[in-house]
């Protein structure tokens, strides 16, 4: 009969490293732990300064709109209002008349006039 040869388990078949490759594994472990320690402070910091910035950040301000006042001309009515471009068009209508004012939403002058009148 014929012997069966074991193989050893990977566990218990440990090489014993001379003093110069211990030597060499315990500086490889530090610089492990130290690159890891560095890595995670600097995603802690990255963090701690967007955090900080969120939380100090201040409110934005509303633009101060002036106190102006365009007086619409008698029996008229505003039809509509539109934003756009640094400009409100104020639709307004009056005795059959479609008329569209244009000002500037920066400082509320009136920029121009359009009529539309039926023929």
């Amino acid at each position: 009969m014929a012997t069966k040869k074991k193989n050893p388990s990977s566990d218990t078949s440990e090489v014993a490293l001379d003093p110069q490759q211990e030597a060499m594994v315990r500086k490889l472990k530090r610089m492990a732990v130290f690159s890891s320690v560095l890595m995670i402070g600097g995603f802690l910091a990255v963090f701690g300064v967007i955090a900080y910035r969120l939380s100090n950040a201040p409110a934005p301000q509303a633009a101060s709109i002036p106190a102006i006042t365009n007086a619409l001309p008698k029996g008229s009515r505003v039809v509509s209002t539109a934003v756009n471009d640094g400009r409100i068009v104020v639709t307004i209508e009056r005795e059959g008349v479609t008329e569209m004012r244009v000002f500037d939403l920066s400082t509320l002058q009136l920029r121009g006039t359009l009529r539309l009148e039926p023929q």
